[in-house]
């Protein structure tokens, strides 16, 4: 077991003599025409490139991805898990930053993502929404489910690695190229997330979490159906802790 998670407060703010690593910034994005000049405008001061792998938008994603700067790739329609995975096979930097489409990351939090990488301190960091605040995970049943249900699978997490993970499913992270590469990630949906903190940890990767706030939806509804995927959530968690 491997104890190698810690959390960087706010209090430790970046500096100017960090190691310079290339960063790559890859959004998935499905039917996002409405937000997506201000999450390709708001994330271009931390990018050396910016991606945008569309689930076939039937709106104006690409089009729009692309007149701002972003190089834009098409996947093959299976989900944000196989997004992700094609992102990491693009990424020409050598830390790979994760942000949805939808604005409800903030951009202003991917400093603060990169700082442990660069810093040597971490391989993997993720955006923890339980120690920066959440606008989307309470208010209504199926919220309060899907809240209790990432809950267990932590717990599970944290017992079985020795760790004291808030935020396994979180969207928001950073990772090293090189071993985001080396993970075997499989899923297709997002449950690619879990996976891919469980087999860092399984792995030795070193795991920071930091606080980012995640803000309600500007537009739309989540793709998420919970009564669909719940399951395989369920299944995932169990498969990559135990059995992979």
């Amino acid at each position: 077991m491997v104890k190698n998670l810690r959390r960087v407060t706010n209090t430790e703010k970046p500096t100017d003599n960090l190691k310079r690593l290339k960063v790559s910034i890859v959004i998935p994005a499905k039917n996002e025409e409405k937000t997506m000049v201000r999450i390709v405008e708001a994330v271009k001061k931390y990018a050396d490139e910016i991606i945008v792998i569309d689930g076939h938008s039937k709106d104006r994603t690409r089009e729009i991805a692309k007149s701002q700067g972003a190089i834009v790739f098409l996947d093959k329609g299976k989900g944000k898990g196989e997004a992700i995975r094609m992102g990491i096979k693009k990424a020409k930097g050598e830390i790979t930053v994760f942000i949805d489409a939808d604005l409800s990351h903030d951009p202003r939090d991917i400093p603060k993502l990169l700082q442990p990488i660069r810093q040597g301190k971490a391989d993997l960091v993720i955006g923890s929404r339980r120690l920066g605040g959440s606008d989307e995970l309470f208010g209504d049943l199926d919220k309060f489910i899907r809240e209790t249900g990432s809950q267990i699978i932590n717990l599970g997490i944290n017992y079985f690695f020795k760790v004291r993970i808030t935020d396994s499913q979180n969207g928001l992270r950073a990772i090293k190229t090189e071993v985001a590469r080396l993970l075997g990630l499989e899923e297709n949906v997002t449950t690619i997330e879990q996976e891919m903190l469980i087999k860092a940890l399984k792995k030795g990767y070193r795991v920071v979490e930091v606080a980012a706030h995640e803000y309600k939806r500007k537009y739309g509804d989540s793709s998420i159906k919970l009564r669909r995927v719940w399951w395989r959530y369920l299944y995932s968690w169990i498969k990559y802790l135990i059995f992979s």
